[in-house]
């Protein structure tokens, strides 16, 4: 038995907690333009989160910083859970004085990218606690890529392998180095959340509105700086260019970067993208002719509002221009089902991820066929790569948890007192990172304040075990982990 050596991951968590205490020094610079003594809550902030950070750096340093599998194990979720308690210290020193359970709910929330909340009367509260909450989502947004193309094919997580030659992506000869790539998946990230502020701005927004706005929509976020979300607008033009943005981030970013260099031929041969186009358009037409007809709503507009929340839902962002759960019964059942279907993997969405229904299907047709023609041999592919057994059982196995977690964490959210469509919901939205759940309290028009505090560190238990794969998390709960 070897003993794990825990002071490359801390070094690390250090190293990250530090670049958290950076980022804080542009809400406080906000707040201070705007003459808030807020300022005042991110300067103690970002000072108790480098002190922290740079201590966890001298107490863990080593020759080389080289991780092992079970190292990297370990980081991806100490780092997520160690950063996330740091984000969450202006929150609970600002006027809001929001409690731990609900503080840390809420950096959860926003690193994880999911974006539901426990704040009200987010039209007034001051720039900085809004430009905060935005920076985490994208800062969260930036570390979900960096996951999907890099470590989560290394640890062959729920299937993530098929992904695994594409952390180089030597398959469409994009750039020569997994280095490169980054650094490309990096830039692509800023522009479109550039083009997204740029095309907000024009639309009507004002400047801070619409880089709050581009943060979050293009980290498929869905934090708002208003209670109503994007409805509060009511402008047609922002919503489309918010569901441009919200398909784009719910993309594989690696496609964009051939993109840029002129070559459209890796998008269109990704069959992931195709399935993910083809069913929002498919979705969001057929409730579209539903809300035509349940609201008496002209088509075009219909069709917008279908799009939106379809969009908004699917990418997990949890904008919300309407409360969708007053449509009716049908539309109220497609989103509960449309929580679970998730985004491209290598993109910032959550979910099941597109590329694992493309999976199961395989396996479905596959079966079907050896029933009446046993002897016949089918090999699967994705992508033009051969899918091994190993990676079916991974994509059946985390399809299995996935469903199996949103019984368990609404059983859970049941015993704290929740009814069965919030708790179910809730459950959902969690742990696929969604935003907003189903229902009175949770729904597109509600927020999560009103849940007992227990149930909110169970949700965030959830958001992590969603972002992390799952996988990822349990198993550091295994105990052969630890004595290998």
């Amino acid at each position: 038995m070897t003993t794990l050596d825990v002071r490359p991951v801390f070094y690390i968590v250090g190293a990250l907690v530090t670049i958290i205490a950076a980022a804080m020094l542009a809400p406080m610079a906000v707040d201070i333009s705007a003459g808030n003594p807020d300022w005042v809550v991110f300067a103690t902030s970002a000072a108790l989160t480098v002190f922290f950070g740079v201590l966890m750096m001298l107490m863990n340093r080593t020759d080389t910083v080289v991780l092992n599998l079970r190292q990297t194990f370990l980081l991806t979720s100490v780092a997520w859970v160690v950063v996330c308690a740091f984000s969450a210290l202006p929150f609970m020193l600002s006027r809001l004085s929001l409690s731990a359970a609900d503080a840390f709910f809420e950096a959860m929330s926003g690193l994880t990218t999911t974006g539901s909340t426990v704040i009200v009367g987010l039209d007034t509260l001051e720039p900085g606690l809004l430009l905060w909450r935005s920076l985490l989502q994208w800062l969260g947004g930036v570390g979900i890529i960096a996951m999907g193309i890099a470590i989560l094919p290394f640890l062959r997580v729920g299937g993530m392998q098929l992904f695994r030659s594409e952390s180089s992506d030597r398959s469409d000869k994009v750039v020569p180095r997994a280095s490169d790539l980054a650094v490309a998946v990096a830039w692509i990230y800023m522009i479109l959340t550039l083009a997204c502020t740029a095309a907000l701005a024009l639309a009507g927004m004002n400047l801070f509105d619409a880089v709050n706005h581009a943060m979050t929509a293009v980290s498929t976020g869905g934090f708002s700086t208003s209670d109503a979300s994007v409805g509060g607008w009511k402008s047609a033009s922002i919503e489309w260019i918010l569901i441009v943005f919200m398909m784009a981030g719910g993309m594989p970013l690696v496609r964009f970067v051939s993109l840029a260099r002129g070559d459209v031929g890796p998008i269109w041969r990704d069959t992931q993208i195709r399935w993910f186009v083809g069913f929002l358009v498919v979705v969001s037409a057929a409730l579209a002719v539903w809300v035509n007809q349940a609201l008496d709503l002209p088509l075009l507009e219909s069709f917008r509002l279908s799009a939106f929340n379809v969009v908004s839902v699917v990418t997990t962002t949890g904008y919300a221009s309407g409360d969708y759960s007053l449509w009716g019964p049908p539309a109220v059942v497609a989103f509960l089902i449309l929580t679970m279907v998730g985004g491209c993997t290598g993109s910032t969405a959550g979910g099941l991820k597109i590329f694992r229904f493309e999976v199961l299907f395989m396996v479905l047709r596959v079966q079907l066929h050896r029933l009446y023609m046993p002897h016949r041999v089918l090999p699967l592919r994705y992508n033009d790569k051969p899918v091994d057994a190993d990676a079916m059982v991974s994509v059946m196995s985390f399809g299995f948890v996935y469903v199996a977690s949103i019984f368990i964490v609404a059983l859970a959210l049941g015993a704290f007192g929740l009814d069965m469509i919030t708790a179910v919901s809730g459950a959902a939205t969690a742990l696929g990172n969604v935003g907003p759940g189903l229902g009175q309290i949770i729904g597109p028009a509600g927020n999560f304040q009103p849940i007992p505090e227990a149930a909110k560190w169970v949700l965030s238990l959830a958001m992590l075990l969603g972002r992390l794969e799952f996988f990822t998390v349990l198993v550091l709960f295994n105990r052969q982990f630890w004595r290998q």
